[in-house]
């Protein structure tokens, strides 16, 4: 939902963060196998130690510490606009990924789904889903607050995932944003007869 709020960020607070924050950019550009330790240790400018004192459990620890990071910074994130209209959180979950696609030049997507396309355990793919049901979870409640029937919230907010995370898949592989652009539209006029 938020790979944007990694992705965008600039300062590098702490090693064991740069190094998730770094994962969470590769895995939205580069995919699982483009998220190697070496290519994490160059990009946060971390010294090689690093990831034996910090992710014992190697990659696979590393992996999971990544989907913790998106999904609580999504998730913060979503949370500020409880209690406004539908359409204002409609918007502002496009507009997380409109800037991911924005800042990237549609070359990232979702790390959550650069996991679920590639994950080498099903423990990783479990907290995939874990993660894309709470944030359904959480989108629906959020409609729920802004005014939309409980039956209409918990269906639209599955659609409006599912469909924006297609919608970036696809500006991605065109480097165009207009399937996104589509998408957005359409799911911002199905809100009006969803409520």
């Amino acid at each position: 939902m938020t790979c944007c709020i990694v992705y965008c960020m600039n300062p590098q607070v702490d090693v064991r963060k740069n190094m998730v924050e770094s994962a969470l950019r590769l895995l939205a550009t580069e995919g699982v196998e483009g998220t190697s330790f070496s290519a994490v240790l160059a990009k946060a400018n971390a010294p090689r130690g690093s990831v034996y004192h910090h992710f014992p459990g190697g990659k696979s620890e590393l992996l999971h510490a990544a989907l913790d990071h998106v999904s609580q910074s999504g998730l913060a994130t979503m949370e500020r606009v409880r209690g406004e209209p539908v359409e204002v959180v409609l918007d502002r979950f496009l507009d997380l990924w409109k800037q991911l696609l924005d800042y990237s030049h549609n070359r990232a997507g979702c790390a959550v789904v650069a996991v679920t396309v590639a994950a080498g355990s099903s423990d990783l793919l479990e907290h995939a889903g874990e993660i894309f049901r709470a944030w359904t979870s959480q989108l629906t409640s959020l409609f729920i607050a802004g005014g939309m029937r409980r039956d209409a919230a918990k269906r639209f907010s599955l659609f409006v995932v599912a469909a924006s995370e297609g919608a970036v898949l696809l500006a991605r592989a065109e480097q165009d944003k207009a399937p996104f652009d589509t998408v957005a539209k359409t799911l911002r006029e199905l809100a009006k007869g969803w409520q």
